[in-house]
């Protein structure tokens, strides 16, 4: 769910991103301003138990296993860490749950509880990098994990470019070693929000491009 609220001001990000990387100022100009929101989160436990169920898992099939875990714990909205802590394996793993999934889901309820996951107020003043470490404690969260709750929960910018070129680009170099992404380190989630509408835009033109040829063809 959407919350309306726009994450940092990315004016500063998206100008850096424009005189660094001519290819990607083309884009820019293409796709218009960028309309980054922040998505809702009630805690960082229920953000990160909902990511870790949705790992390698297509959206519709991740949000059908989510449901029913979250059903094993009615009246509740949603399993507290003590619920799953409690609940046996078999039981999370009849759900729809694999083996990994089930002992992530539990690391991160042990993790919750002893304060390693601090509460959401907590969290939204702590330095970036002490987010990163904290979270890629939990079994089967890993930076990529993180920094996307960063940016799309708590509205902070992205550390690394490695996810833009990995998840979105076919450039095959990661920023860390230099290559296509290393300018764009003063605005790695503006970049990958211009990624993102870019690569909509280019499926919705292939779309288009399909129909209009199957029309002239008849």
């Amino acid at each position: 769910m959407r919350s309306g609220r726009q994450a940092h001001d990315h004016a500063e990000a998206i100008g850096a991103l424009t005189r660094s990387d001519p290819i990607l100022a083309r884009l820019i100009d293409r796709v218009g301003p960028c309309r980054l929101e922040l998505e809702t989160m009630q805690s960082a436990f229920r953000a990160l138990a909902e990511a870790i169920v949705y790992q390698q898992l297509t959206g519709r099939a991740a949000a059908t296993i989510l449901g029913r875990v979250v059903r094993l714990f009615r009246p509740k909205r949603f399993p507290r860490p003590e619920d799953i802590l409690g609940a046996p394996e078999s039981r999370l793993r009849a759900a729809g749950l694999s083996r990994a999934k089930v002992a992530a889901l539990k690391d991160l309820s042990a993790k919750t509880l002893d304060g390693t996951v601090p509460p959401l107020a907590t969290l939204s003043r702590m330095e970036e990098e002490e987010i990163v470490t904290r979270l890629t404690s939990i079994r089967g969260v890993g930076r990529w994990t993180v920094e996307m709750l960063l940016i799309f929960r708590l509205g902070r910018p992205a550390s690394s470019g490695r996810v833009v070129c990995r998840r979105h680009s076919r450039w095959p170099v990661a920023a860390s070693a230099g290559g296509r992404t290393a300018p764009w380190r003063a605005g790695t989630s503006g970049g990958r929000s211009i990624l993102r509408s870019g690569r909509r835009a280019a499926i919705s033109e292939r779309a288009h491009s399909r129909i209009a040829s199957s029309s002239s063809s008849r």
